[in-house]
């Protein structure tokens, strides 16, 4: 019975060695690349040689800005404030508040990326590094459509350790990948995972919803830290979770390193914290359904229905019709909207995009140039005073630049706006001021002439579009 059980357990041995492993099992030179463990050996490796090539490259951000808060005399009491009607104003007093997050050193003469968030309103920022070193930072390009922000430190003629931007389209769903960061300020952690997706394009995060999902353990101060991949290549920065409760539940998201790599460029070639200039499609659709999918005769429901198109787009003077599907951008697949303006973001400006269609059953392939939303009409920002309703507004006329800068999805042109007065809650920047007493309103000139006319009746019918939805203001 002993000699029995000795020679099974050598059988086991074996097995796990993958002695008896059938043909079945065996994989091309691509896949083997990607195996999960199967020896004591492969189990016990460590990520440690990993974590000392790409760790010293990332930093700990501490930020301070100065906060003014109005103190109520009544400390909250909703007895004593019911009597204001919830209005009164105490006494504002300044304070300093404190933030912090992870950054990640991009150039050894000390340019870093992180999160737009993480410093956001900051009038100062420390970075400290991984062996010590500590450098005051300023902020050189932030841009809140993608979150995404660039600083620059004084190395004093130090070079600094630098990591890897790499392709997040290098790496496959499964793969393993490690977070590194500075969680609830307890200093420089580690933590692994898989990517558990990609493209996720419908959380609403920024402007550019399109992440790559991990369930490796992601906390507040994690922002703006890399996601490594196994090679040291930095896949992307680490900028939201999931959660009901403020910690991790294993759904983390990351901005890919393709839209990391374009906010660099654009610190480099200028762009100013207004944010980085990209290019402008003019285009408008919808994503295919598996029913639009069967009506135009598609082999999937994928890509982009194109139902409208600017007429300063590049892609109509490419040759785009209203009815085509778009189905990739330089050869990337495209599934949604979110995607195709993902993709198109991380092309160079100046460049040529190769869009690919679908027209009547058709393939088409059309050439388009990357170029930055025209300023055309121009403006013309004036800030409207009288005794009319939009009194203190900041009104101009609406061009695709204005649209972008104010997230308008609308081929809509005519009067915007811009920005309103803190008195002034009838209307809010992105407003489209559509008539005034039923007379459209087409620019600048055609408002101030209406509005001129209906104060001196003394009744505005203000018809304005705001989300796509058109609303009507009376007032007598």
């Amino acid at each position: 019975m002993i000699k029995f059980l000795k020679i099974f357990a050598v059988f086991l041995v074996l097995i796990g060695l993958g002695a008896f492993a059938p043909e079945a099992y065996t994989q091309d030179k691509k896949s083997q690349d990607r195996q999960v463990p199967n020896t004591r050996e492969q189990v016990t490796l460590s990520y440690s040689p990993l974590v000392k090539q790409v760790s010293p490259a990332v930093v700990n951000i501490y930020t301070k800005r100065v906060v003014t808060r109005n103190v109520s005399p009544f400390g909250g009491d909703p007895f004593f404030e019911q009597f204001f009607g919830g209005g009164f104003r105490g006494l504002n007093r300044q304070q300093i508040e404190s933030s912090l997050g992870t950054g990640l050193i991009v150039s050894s003469d000390g340019v870093l990326v992180t999160n737009a968030h993480v410093v956001k309103g900051a009038q100062e920022i420390s970075v400290v590094l991984n062996d010590g070193r500590e450098f005051d930072a300023r902020v050189s390009l932030s841009d809140e459509k993608t979150d995404l922000a660039v600083l620059r430190v004084d190395t004093k003629a130090d070079n600094l350790p630098v990591a890897r931007l790499k392709p997040s389209e290098s790496l496959e769903v499964g793969d393993i990948v490690l977070a590194i960061g500075n969680p609830f300020g307890v200093g420089q952690t580690v933590t692994s995972g898989i990517i558990s997706a990609r493209a996720r394009s419908s959380l609403n995060i920024n402007d550019f919803n399109f992440f790559i999902q991990t369930d490796a353990a992601i906390n507040p101060g994690n922002s703006g830290g890399p996601l490594v991949a196994m090679d040291g290549g930095v896949i992307g920065l680490n900028t939201a979770i999931y959660s009901r409760s403020g910690g991790s539940l294993g759904i983390g998201f990351a901005i890919p390193s393709e839209m990391v790599q374009t906010v660099i460029a654009a610190e480099k070639s200028g762009a100013t914290n207004a944010g980085a200039v990209r290019p402008w499609i003019g285009v408008h659709g919808q994503a295919v359904t598996r029913d639009i999918a069967s009506s135009l005769g598609l082999d999937k429901a994928s890509g982009v229905l194109v139902s409208s198109l600017h007429k300063a787009s590049p892609a109509r003077k490419a040759g785009l019709k209203i009815g085509d599907v778009i189905t990739a951008i330089n050869g990337r697949d495209i599934h949604d909207p979110a995607e195709m303006k993902f993709r198109l973001a991380t092309v160079p400006l100046g460049d040529k995009a190769d869009l690919d269609v679908v027209r009547r059953e058709k393939k088409l392939t059309l050439r388009m140039e990357a170029m930055q939303p025209p300023e055309d009409p121009p403006r013309r920002a004036v800030t409207l005073q009288g005794g009319h309703p939009l009194n203190g507004a900041t009104v101009g006329n609406l061009n695709p630049r204005v649209g972008v800068e104010l997230g308008i999805e609308s081929d809509r042109e005519g009067v915007v706006v811009l920005e309103t007065s803190r008195y002034n809650r009838l209307v809010q920047a992105g407003d489209i001021i559509i008539a005034i007493n039923d007379d459209a309103i087409e620019d600048i000139k055609d408002l101030q002439k209406e509005l001129e006319q209906a104060e001196a009746k003394g009744i505005f019918g203000i018809a304005i579009e705001r989300d796509g939805q058109q609303r009507r203001i009376v007032i007598r």
